[in-house]
């Protein structure tokens, strides 16, 4: 490698190049003086001007003269090409070849005297000490260019960079091939080397570098327009936005930043790397120079000023990360400076013999100028912050708020000692009471981020106690996401110190972990494990490698126990282990220590488990084991069962393994203590589920199979209980695996069992039904027993063999015959029949079953529906419930369905209830469901008052309500049934609406037209009803009236949007409700209207879903019906009939849109999303907002027109665009131009009339909406006055406040957060330095929105 010696004395000696093999940190102060000591260079020194590489550095060096520069002044620089070639002269060969590709690939220019003040930002430090800054010191504004500075653009000259090129691109009349936009769209070339080039074009000519970093930011937002030279010589930068804003698409509301598709997918993280790149690029002296970040900040702050969304929202995100740029700046400079105050002070420190008074004056110098530098970013920073933050952090738009507080997070992580203090976290305290949950959110993770270190905590502890309250709240957010942060967060700050929150904080993340949606539960398990178990006392660490009841797990495990008892969430012990199974896995797989727990006598001195706490631990340990082996989270956790990885099933195999290893031989020993114990035995009769039964063969545990199996034989003996019963039954089940050897053993077991329960249950009944005797309770509690337990095992097993056919339909006929057999022997009657029809339909649905089979099912079948149909009319409602719930299945199951499959040869067994049968089974319902709440007293412990009984009684009344319908979704019985089943739908919405509501979409995807003659079939009904309760006099303002016009309306809302796949469907509903109202004539005379002429009024709920032309159709039969006498009626009484006649002569709004009102509705979303609403006006939904259209519509054509359908009106090109927002007394023939008067046919009295009844609706309409309008408009004033605590000069106008309190709970209000806090805005103080320069020194381009744009642009509502 060459010396620098031999580059020095190879040069001339004023310029020295040298190459380096070697990192960038190389070049300080101690290599710079050794070369000058070893050139003997006497007081002259060392800088870098210029870098071509990183990895392979040359640089030239210019020894300035620290006495004289004129000297300097005077000199030339030799041209590019001698200088490099006296250079290769005496390289070696190697060398040259090189430093010629160097030369080659890059486009290398040593500057000219004059412009030597751009040195290098390539990475090297100015050690030389302040940098020149031209027109530093001048008056000259930021933001605004003196004439001899924008001068350059346009000059001519063929140098890399200049007017002809711009970032190395070739360009053609102003405009460059490859523009910075296009490479940072596509995203591949290298960020730096981008940078680079526009460096090296600034260097050249800076005005058309700025020039192309301007259109640069208008690019990326989405405008097509471009900043000219002219433009940017002389307009201000207030002018050039309202130009862009002038040529903006305002027809696109999509720009890059919400672009989607591939290549716009990494846009925005190219724009913010680009820009953070830049920043870092030129940290060494560009943004020193009073130009560019001038310009750049100036810019920005102005389109973030804008209210055009796009502009705002991309100039909001590049000047944040601009500013988290130059907070990197800005801590580089504290540490640059903490290093050069420690070297100065350990050179002071020296001896004055060994102290160098040169490099103290060296290391003043740099510690001066890094003050000023860290001064300049300091109002850099400020007028960012004070310009663009301040005013854009309460946006009207969450993504620009979200940005804000996303990077303000950032600054204060990354420079606490700057940012971390209250004036700067009161904002994200604030933006916690966001209405949209990503800015939540944001403000949160942000939080994390600073809670994570400890050594921050002493910084935190104000805002802390004004805030932890949100917090906690937030933990009970209605978006997911932001409730599990919200937890994350309490967690660390948890960790960070336990005084912090109370216990009742605590308690209020402990519940959640009962929660249904599990990243919240897990969240909530990580939190109480911190909190509960993480710790361990010191005198615990002699027992870790203890097992069992004294091991390190004991103690921990009995605090989960009392955790769960103190939740009283006793049912939800699944959902508690799902939650902590991944923070404290080893503390839940420790069976071993559970076992021993239960087994084992307590310790000396140890309390032993009560009862309870006995039967949670069981529960525990069951949900463990369960979890264990399934690998998958409880009922209502888990969208289904997911793809195990390899690690993952090795594990799951490990722990069933380990389970059937402990419990083959435990589980006889824990029925056989606790053998009395219901509750406790059923958890334990479900741990076998879980075994790998080949271990029982492989372990040679068959005695342990053994005394289970007596174990279990037992139980069923002592017990009654249905769960205990259902327990064994199901343990039978799962032993009795015909892959494993087991089998024989298990099954020989099982018959004896039932063999001895059968025999005993027939000769009990033998007894039973003896004629003349009257059985008493003992008899009846024995047949019972037996016969609960007979039922529990055919629930699981087949027991065909054993008859039980004809006794059970013995017992059931004696109890039809006599009425009074115990309701619960009848129950279990019937349900263990209902097993023998299946098990026997299970059995000849194989290809091997017989016609005599088939037969003799099908007999039996139809008996036991005769049976159940009269047990439908019991006294005892147990029993009628239980007769329902068994012959909806066996109507669902022996449908028309069970042919399904090409199973045609069960045929015969089809069976379709006849009218009588579903007439009662429409009864019951009506009878057992639609009822109050406090009508129901069937509470099998008389304690309905309890909210858990009412509960249950609920979810009982859905499950029989829910069988009904499956039976006229399958078309079991007649739809028409339905009818008294939807016109429930209002009165019973909270309890039913979703089954009813799901019904109805069933039934017309079955038959559409059915459906609909369903429906209004229900409203005749209801209407019928009420005229047996008022009469035909009623008020049609009534409550009973008008709840029926409301389900009408709501009818109609499930037709949807698509007219034409219900076309049909509708105009045969009108023809039904024209019948229905000329059905019954009045018997007073045509004179008179007919008696059910107001269900006319309901029908007109319907029109709107009718085409134009089924319109004129449907008027055509109205007309059939109507007399000449009845057009003319004017009367109040005849109201619904002109009511309805107008709806259907309205041509409405055009049939057009009607038919393509899907398309066009989802075409206008995304304008309608980024367009707020009018202040004060109250937003109609989207039905409502149509039928006010048509009304309006209807008023404004009856003005000009005769009942004769009409035309269809023109449409103009408003369709494609944003409907226009009329004022009420405005007319919407505007938007619809009509016809001509003179092509309508004259006006008649039939005219005249219908136009006096609609001109009296328009002004009643007009009326009521003004008053409207009016309330919402004091409500509006009302919130914001609430909402709005401090002045909020918001550039936009804010339909609603910000800050909004939207959790689930009523508390957490926001309170005064003023108090304790200093809320002014301040200037950023860096900690180094006190900030030296007053504010308003600041250029007023940087934070002064009236200095980029007047009042009358400042004005415009927002679009």
């Amino acid at each position: 490698m060459m010396t620098i010696e031999m580059a020095f004395k190879n040069l001339h000696n004023w310029k020295v190049a040298c190459k380096i093999q070697c990192s960038l940190s190389f070049w300080n102060i101690k290599v710079l003086k050794d070369m000058e000591r070893k050139l003997n260079l006497e007081g002259k020194k060392l800088r870098p001007l210029y870098c071509l590489d990183v990895k392979t550095t040359i640089v030239i060096f210019k020894m300035a003269s620290t006495k004289s520069k004129e000297g300097d002044k005077q000199a030339r620089v030799p041209s590019t090409s001698a200088f490099l070639n006296e250079f290769l002269s005496s390289a070696p060969k190697d060398d040259k070849e090189m430093i010629a590709a160097q030369e080659a690939t890059t486009n290398f220019a040593v500057l000219q005297e004059s412009e030597t003040h751009f040195s290098s930002d390539t990475d090297f430090e100015d050690i030389e000490g302040k940098n020149q800054k031209p027109g530093k010191g001048k008056t000259c504004k930021k933001g605004k260019k003196g004439t001899g500075e924008k001068a350059k653009v346009g000059n001519g000259g063929g140098k890399p960079g200049g007017p002809n090129r711009m970032n190395g691109h070739h360009q053609q009349n102003g405009v460059e091939n490859m523009m910075l936009f296009e490479v940072v769209k596509m995203g591949k070339s290298a960020m730096q080397s981008v940078v680079d080039d526009w460096i090296e074009s600034y260097k050249h000519d800076r005005d058309t570098a700025l020039l192309d970093l301007i259109n640069f930011f208008i690019q990326c937002s989405g405008c097509k327009g471009v900043v000219t030279a002219e433009m940017f010589r002389h307009m201000q930068n207030s002018e050039i936005i309202r130009k862009m804003t002038e040529e903006f698409d305002e027809d696109s509301g999509d720009y890059p930043l919400t672009m989607a598709g591939p290549q716009w997918k990494k846009f925005k993280s190219s724009f913010c790397e680009f820009i953070g790149v830049l920043v870092r690029q030129c940290q060494y002296s560009i943004i020193y120079d009073e130009y560019m970040m001038d310009t750049v900040i100036s810019l920005l702050t102005g389109l973030s000023d804008s209210q055009v969304r796009a502009f705002r929202h991309t100039s909001t995100l590049a000047a944040m990360k601009l500013m988290t740029a130059l907070v990197n700046v800005a801590l580089n400079l504290s540490i640059n400076m903490d290093n050069t105050q420690r070297q100065y002070e350990a050179e002071r420190n020296k001896i004055i013999g060994k102290r160098a008074n040169d490099r103290l004056e060296l290391l003043l110098q740099k510690r001066k100028e890094l003050q000023e530098n860290q001064d300049e970013i300091e109002n850099m920073m400020n007028a960012i912050f004070k310009g663009v933050f301040v005013h854009r952090y309460r946006d009207a738009i969450a993504e620009i708020r979200a940005i804000c507080i996303e990077e303000i997070g950032i600054w204060m992580k990354m420079y606490s000692d700057a940012f971390l203090n209250d004036s700067y976290l009161k904002y994200v305290g604030w933006t916690m009471h966001d209405k949209q949950g990503e800015v939540r959110l944001k403000c949160l993770t942000a939080l994390q981020g600073l809670y994570y270190n400890k050594e921050l905590n002493s910084k935190l502890e104000l805002f802390t106690s004004r805030f932890k309250d949100r917090i906690v709240s937030m933990t009970l957010d209605k978006e997911y996401d932001v409730a599990v942060q919200a937890i994350k967060l309490l967690t660390l700050v948890l960790q960070s110190s336990e005084e912090v929150l109370t216990a009742e904080d605590c308690e209020n993340v402990y519940h959640l972990v009962y929660s249904a949606h599990r990243p919240v539960a897990i969240a909530a398990g990580e939190f109480l494990y911190k909190k509960l178990f993480s710790r361990r006392d010191p005198e615990e660490d002699g027992i870790l490698k203890r097992r069992g009841r004294q091991g390190p797990n004991a103690n921990l495990v009995k605090t989960l126990v009392f955790f769960f008892l103190e939740s009283e969430l006793h049912e939800h012990a699944a959902y508690l282990v799902d939650s902590m199974w991944d923070c404290a896995t080893d503390l839940l797989k420790d069976w071993e220590c559970m076992n021993s727990l239960l087994l084992e006598e307590p310790l000396n001195g140890e309390e032993p488990l009560t009862d309870k706490q006995e039967s949670a631990l069981i529960e525990i340990m069951l949900c463990t084991i369960r979890q264990a082996a399934e690998c998958h989270p409880p009922v209502g956790r888990g969208t289904g069962k997911r793809v195990l990885t390899a690690k993952e099933k090795k594990a799951q195999l490990d722990d069933r393994t380990k389970i059937t290893e402990l419990f083959a031989i435990a589980l006889p020993q824990l029925l056989a203590k606790y053998s009395v114990d219901a509750e406790k035995v059923t958890n334990l009769l479900q741990l076998p589920q879980y075994f790998d039964l080949e271990i029982y063969t492989t372990g040679r545990l068959e005695k342990h199979l053994d005394a289970l199996l007596r174990q279990i034989r037992d139980i069923v003996e002592k017990h009654t209980d249905t769960d205990v019963l259902e327990a064994c039954s199901k343990t039978y089940h799962a032993l009795c695996n015909e892959e494993f050897t087991i089998f024989n053993r298990v099954d020989i077991a099982r018959s004896q069992l039932i063999d001895e329960l059968a025999d005993k249950f027939n000769r009990l009944l033998e007894d039973f039904l003896q004629e003349g005797e009257e059985p008493d309770e003992d008899d009846a509690y024995q047949v019972l027993s037996t016969l609960k337990r007979i039922t529990a095992f055919h629930n699981a097993h087949d027991l065909s063999r054993w008859d039980l056919f004809s006794c059970n339909y013995k017992l059931l006929k004696t109890g039809i015959e006599n009425g009074d057999m115990p309701e619960q022997i009848v129950i279990h009657a019937l349900q263990c029949t209902h097993y023998v029809i299946l098990w026997q339909l299970a059995k000849v649905s194989d290809s091997s079953s017989t016609k005599e089979d088939l037969l003799r099912l099908k007999k039996q079948m139809r008996v036991f529906c005769q049976i159940c149909q009269h047990y439908l009319t019991s006294v005892n409602t147990p029993v009628k419930e239980q007769a329902f719930t068994i012959l909806c299945d066996v109507l669902m199951i022996f449908s028309h369905q069970i042919m399904s499959g090409g199973r045609d040869i069960l045929e015969p067994l089809v069976y379709s209830p006849d009218s009588s049968l579903q007439s009662e089974l429409l009864s019951f319902i009506l009878d057992h469901v639609f009822i109050d709440q406090d009508d129901d007293t069937n509470s099998t412990d008389g304690q309905q008052d309890d909210e858990a009984s009412k509960i249950e009684a609920l979810h009982k009344r859905r499950n029989l309500l829910a069988a009904f319908c499956k039976l006229i979704v399958y078309t079991v019985v007649e739809m028409n049934t339905a009818a008294d089943i939807f016109k429930q739908y209002m009165k019973y919405y909270n309890d039913y609406g979703d089954i009813i509501k799901e019904t109805m979409s069933k039934t017309r995807q079955i038959d559409k037209i059915q459906c609909a003659k369903t429906l209004i079939l229900s409203l005749q009904q209801l209407f019928n009803e009420m005229i047996q309760e008022n009469g035909y006099n009623f008020d049609r303002s009534s409550p009973a009236f008008s709840g029926i016009k409301e389900l009408a309306r709501r009818f109609a809302l499930t037709f949807g949007l698509d007219q034409l796949k219900t076309r049909e469907a509708i105009a045969m509903l009108h023809k039904d409700g024209i019948e229905f109202a000329f059905k019954e004539p009045n018997p007073q005379g045509e004179s008179h209207p007919p008696l059910n002429l107001a269900f006319l009024d309901i029908l007109s709920e319907f029109s709107s879903k009718l085409l134009r032309q089924d319109k004129k159709t449907v008027y055509v039969y109205l007309e059939k019906f109507m007399t000449f006498q009845m057009s003319l009626r004017r009367e109040d009484v005849w109201l619904p009939l002109m009511s309805y006649r107008n709806s259907l002569l309205a041509g409405g709004d055009d049939d057009t849109m009607s038919v393509i009102s899907g398309i066009s509705n989802r075409g206008s979303t995304v304008r309608n999303k980024k367009t707020k609403p009018a202040t004060g006006k109250r937003k109609l939904p989207e039905a409502e907002e149509s039928s006010s259209s048509d009304s309006m519509w209807m008023n404004r054509e009856q003005t000009m027109h005769t009942p004769v359908m009409m035309q269809t009106p023109q449409l103009t090109s408003t369709i494609m665009r944003e409907p226009k927002r009329l004022r009420p007394e405005e007319s919407y023939m505007g938007v619809y131009p009509m016809q001509a008067e003179h092509h309508q046919p004259p006006i008649d009295y039939n005219t005249q009339v219908t136009w006096m009844l609609a001109q009296r609706q328009q002004e009643e309409a007009a009326r009521q909406q003004q008053e409207r309008a009016a309330m919402n408009y004091v409500k509006l004033r009302t919130n914001l006055q609430h909402a709005i605590r401090r002045g909020t000069s918001l550039m936009e106008d804010d339909e609603e406040p910000i800050v909004e309190d939207v959790m689930m709970s009523s508390e957490g209000r926001i309170e005064d957060l003023n108090e304790g806090m200093d809320f002014d805005t301040m200037d950023i103080d860096l900690p180094p330095s006190k900030n030296r320069r007053e504010r308003t020194e600041l250029k007023p381009d940087f934070f002064d929105p009236a200095s980029i744009m007047d009042e009358s642009v400042l004005g415009v509502s927002m679009f």
